[in-house]
């Protein structure tokens, strides 16, 4: 007998083959089991705990699964899934999940049996052809038709905490992205969510008062409340990002001063600089000056003197926004200053005392290409969770925007391609007839997922359910997510963005597939160390004495 070869260390871990395979499918049904309860208008919340001690109560997949630290790999992978869904089209992160982790549960019978690859290659074939069923059923629609979108919206937030206050939330949803979407020619319309929608929470108030405003609100005061006008019809507005203020030198500067006079004309020189500065701006006659950096005291008073009001230190994104809201242009240097660059835009500038603390808004804006949402509520949990709802809807709206397609909610369009695909399943010759089966009935995991969530005979209803589709004579048969009952989806106004659907079934499918090639798993890898090195010390903590003793780079 040979002595057995030692390859890898003893520190690693090696798994292989079965075992692996059965632990990532065990790994993506544990994590798909986590939001399964998430899906669907009778949704629980889930209470999470972040490490900072906050409490996150949500029923959105992506946000419940961001705050898991989990321990195996298959796991984590999971859970990219859900973030690359919401980062793409912003819904249908609890789906793509549960949809993973069935394709990878009904794998679980043949894994032994047929190659993995194979079971990859059927699986991408039934991707294929489930995602030309989805452009058959798709029915087009008018992103202009304001009824059509807000039955979307709504059925997409139906699903949400925030589902209980009926159209509020698609209202602003809809609002909020048709004033911010440009054209972009060929008929196209972008909308950029991220930039030029801001979302204010604000405690307090009722969830009624929420609204989208024309225009932009700013959590800031003007710079010398009692000496400028708070409240600015048709203000001209006017964005730097320089500071009204004596430029001091970059580094320690020393002037040597020999006789006194030229201090007076030092301290004379700096308050001509500024009062230059604000003349410059004054040229212009604005209402209103806002800057992103700082304003001396000085400038505040020619400024308040000309009854000019000012704001500083704003952020750069809020003053992007000022600036798309009231079609000003943002000036690097005063001197620059043209009557172009003045916003003339805006129908009104005011602050207002809202809980207490002072707001600035720049509203009833003529063609504002940026805008803020303003969101009132009881507590801080409630806000944040309205604001994940928000994100959503918006980007559905978004979606519908950009591919104005729709296909059927309730787990109707699931239904439909899980019917087409059993059909074709018959023509598949070969050993991939199984696995392309297998997929056609993981589809039927989200219709399956409502109808457990309502509380009715999961059986039953799915049973009949597949009987009116086997047919295939109409593809909008689905399940009501608040009764259970089986009913036409157009009529009950339940749909979903086309581009949301056929996004979960690629990245469901490709994750599947992906997780089903490992046959290894190694952990317990340590960082390389080089040679000769020991193992890592305590950090040596530098005292005084031998912070001088350190060599100075030369410059």
């Amino acid at each position: 007998m040979h002595a057995p070869v030692l390859v890898l260390k003893d520190s690693l871990k090696r798994e292989s083959g079965a075992k692996v395979r059965y632990g990532v499918i065990q790994a993506a049904k544990a994590v798909a089991d986590v939001v399964r309860t998430t899906l669907g208008p009778r949704s629980m919340l889930k209470m999470l705990l972040d490490a900072q001690g906050g409490i996150v109560v949500t029923n959105d997949g992506n946000a419940i699964l961001r705050e898991l630290d989990l321990a195996h790999p298959a796991a984590k992978s999971m859970i990219e899934l859900s973030r690359t869904q919401d980062e793409e089209v912003g819904d249908g992160t609890t789906s793509v999940i549960i949809l993973a982790g069935e394709m990878l549960h009904v794998a679980d019978a043949f894994i032994d049996k047929i190659h993995p690859t194979v079971i990859c290659r059927a699986y991408n074939k039934a991707l294929e052809d489930a995602i030309a069923v989805l452009d058959k059923i798709a029915m087009p629609i008018d992103a202009q038709d304001r009824g059509i979108m807000l039955g979307l919206v709504k059925s997409c937030i139906g699903t949400k905490f925030t589902g209980q206050f009926g159209d509020l939330i698609a209202d602003l949803a809809i609002d909020a992205t048709t004033t911010v979407g440009v054209e972009i020619g060929q008929g196209l319309r972008d909308v950029d969510i991220k930039n030029y929608i801001k979302v204010e929470k604000v405690p307090g108030g009722q969830l009624e008062d929420s609204r989208v405003l024309k225009g932009v609100m700013i959590n800031k005061d003007v710079v010398a409340p009692g000496k400028m006008r708070r409240k600015i019809v048709n203000p001209r507005i006017i964005l730097l990002d320089c500071p009204l203020e004596y430029k001091k030198g970059e580094n320690q500067t020393n002037a040597e001063l020999l006789k006194e006079e030229d201090w007076s004309l030092l301290l004379k020189m700096e308050e001509e600089y500024i009062e230059e500065l604000c003349m410059q701006i004054l040229k212009f006659k604005p209402d209103l000056v806002i800057t992103e950096k700082g304003l001396s005291d000085l400038a505040c008073h020619y400024l308040s003197k000309h009854g000019v009001s000012a704001i500083r230190r704003l952020r750069k994104t809020d003053n992007n926004r000022i600036a798309k809201a009231c079609g000003a242009v943002i000036v690097n240097r005063p001197d620059e200053l043209q009557e172009s660059d003045v916003g003339t835009g805006a129908g009104l500038f005011e602050v207002k005392k809202i809980g207490d603390e002072y707001f600035a808004f720049i509203v009833d804006c003529k063609d504002p290409k940026a805008c803020t949402v303003l969101l009132r509520g009881a507590s801080k949990d409630l806000l944040n969770e309205v604001e994940r709802n928000l994100q959503d809807a918006m980007s559905v709206a978004r979606n519908i925007i950009k591919n104005p397609k729709l296909v059927p909610g309730g787990g109707a369009t699931e239904l439909t391609v899980s019917a087409a695909l059993k059909q074709k399943s018959s023509s598949i010759e070969g050993i991939e007839k199984w696995p392309y089966e297998a997929a056609a009935i993981a589809f039927e995991a989200i219709p399956r997922t409502l109808a457990q969530n309502c509380g009715v005979n999961v059986i039953r209803t799915m049973t009949a359910l597949q009987g009116k589709h086997a047919n295939g004579e109409n593809a909008w048969i689905g399940i009501d997510g608040n009764t259970g009952s089986i009913t036409d989806m157009k009529e009950r106004k339940i749909w979903d963005a086309y581009n949301v659907k056929a996004q979960a079934f690629k990245t469901a499918i490709e994750a599947a597939c992906m997780l089903l090639r490992i046959d290894d798993i190694v952990s317990g890898i340590k960082k390389k160390q080089a040679p000769g090195a020991s193992a890592p010390s305590k950090p040596k903590v530098e005292t005084e004495a031998d912070a001088d003793s350190e060599q100075i780079l030369p410059d």
